[in-house]
């Protein structure tokens, strides 16, 4: 999982990277407001870890925006401004957590892992997918995709069940409900409007047929 830094006093940043990557983390410094910005919304991110007092664009409106574009992304504000009513400002501006320096890297590394889990149950990821399943609603490279209800459903036990063969009869039992012997051929049906709808080609196939078994999904 990727975890954008926003922070620009360098050794603070040197510590949290060595932290988090001996954690399994993906670790991305900025170290100025704009660059941040720019990373935050255009590249994909698991979780931000943001300072508040940064150079060209303070860490409060970078949460602002963040947050109107990313709603689902946890954002955690690391920051020597520690009185009530900024913290009270910082989660109105769309912060998750609140983290005041000096810092115990074992707590922020446990709050980051507690937000993080709580992400994975809300939204699920199957290669460039993520399915949310708070507002059912399906994003192929951070791109709303529209999906029937059975479709996302078909979607979900794909990757509720991913890396594992999906027999047909388990699918028409599990997705629709069906306990008895019926034409599984509606499967495919939706199998190909879903690669459809979600781009899927020979390099993006992530719903794999396993000819006169069913499917697997794999990232």
């Amino acid at each position: 999982m990727r975890i954008l830094v926003i922070e620009d006093e360098i050794g603070i940043c040197d510590f949290l990277a060595s932290g988090l990557e001996e954690e399994g983390f993906e670790v991305v410094v900025q170290n100025k407001g704009k660059g941040g910005l720019e990373y935050a919304l255009n590249e994909t991110i698991d979780l931000l870890l943001l300072d508040w007092l940064l150079p060209e664009i303070n860490g409060l409106d970078i949460c602002k925006v963040v947050r109107k574009s990313k709603p689902n992304i946890p954002i955690i504000f690391l920051t020597s401004k520690v009185t009530y009513q900024d913290t009270i400002e910082g989660l109105k501006a769309g912060a998750i957590d609140y983290v005041k320096k000096p810092f115990n890297f074992e707590e922020l590394l446990q709050r980051i892992k507690n937000h993080l889990s709580l992400r994975m149950n809300e939204v699920q990821i199957l290669g460039n997918i993520e399915l949310n399943n708070s507002n059912r609603e399906v994003y192929v490279n951070k791109e709303f995709v529209h999906l029937t209800q059975k479709e996302f459903d078909l979607l979900k036990y794909f990757i509720d069940n991913k890396n594992a063969i999906c027999t047909r009869n388990k699918i028409i039992e599990e997705v629709w409900n069906i306990g008895f012997d019926y034409d599984t051929s509606i499967i495919d049906v939706y199998i190909n409007s879903l690669r459809k709808k979600l781009k899927m080609n020979k390099d993006s196939n992530y719903i794999q047929t396993i000819r006169g078994i069913g499917y697997i999904a794999k990232d």
